[in-house]
């Protein structure tokens, strides 16, 4: 799960299935110009979403992954009445896939898991602030995995309840305006995940300094020490809070 920043310096979540995919996920909303090359590391993905920004349609289609929207596929889709438009639009991952035959299994993105480095602080709490939103992750020994609140509320999903991560990186990248913007002019973030900087790590409720490079867009991102050994992460989900500097 990847947590990056748009407009008005609010949040969205982009969801990465590989292995195991839900019967539903939503709400789906729209695809933004930093999935291209964030999701580039995985090979050929398949990106569901509920629009884009026609300026950006063209950068999708020529882009290595295979758009599914409610034009191309609708039987991927349902509305719930149980929620307002447009937080009522919904997926079925079986069926997106279905859309999108041609979609590779999910190549190495760099990630390694293992045991943890032998340093570390102890942490019970994190938070990421942005403009306009912040998430907390707490430690939860029970869980063995950190708990996830956006704006002081707990995050849950509507079958498994609260959302455990055992492993959540901030990274932190460099956010600069795009050349998008929304239908009320307010620029679109672009989000920077090629390069190198700096990470923090939070595994077995301890935090754990890193450092991150990324090459180019066909490579993975790798995680290491601030020695340059490779920093595990613990086996199970993965949030990557994409951070600004």
């Amino acid at each position: 799960v990847y947590v990056e920043q748009v407009e008005g310096g609010a949040t969205r979540l982009l969801a990465v299935y590989s292995s195991r995919l839900p019967e539903r996920v939503g709400p789906v909303r729209s695809a933004r110009e930093s999935d291209i090359a964030l999701l580039a590391a995985f090979g050929r993905p398949a990106l569901a979403y509920s629009g884009a920004q026609s300026a950006l349609n063209p950068l999708l289609r020529a882009a290595p992954l295979y758009p599914v929207t409610e034009s191309t596929a609708p039987a991927a889709f349902l509305r719930s009445p149980d929620r307002a438009a447009p937080h009522n639009l919904y997926l079925r991952p079986a069926r997106a896939l279905a859309a999108a035959p041609d979609a590779g299994d999910a190549r190495d993105i760099g990630f390694r898991f293992g045991a943890a480095p032998p340093d570390g602080t102890p942490t019970t709490t994190s938070t990421v602030r942005y403009p306009a939103a912040r998430h907390t992750f707490t430690w939860s020994a029970a869980d063995r995995a950190w708990r996830v609140a956006m704006d002081g509320r707990e995050a849950r999903a509507t079958d498994t309840g609260p959302l455990t991560p055992e492993t959540v990186v901030v990274q932190r990248v460099t956010v600069r305006p795009s050349d998008f913007h929304d239908r009320t002019g307010a620029v679109s973030p672009y989000t920077e995940t090629v390069g190198e900087g700096t990470a923090l790590v939070l595994r077995d409720g301890r935090a754990h300094e890193a450092r991150w490079s990324r090459p180019s867009t066909a490579s993975g991102t790798s995680f290491t020490t601030p020695d340059g050994a490779p920093l595990a992460f613990a086996p199970g989900q993965v949030w990557i809070v994409l951070a600004p500097r």
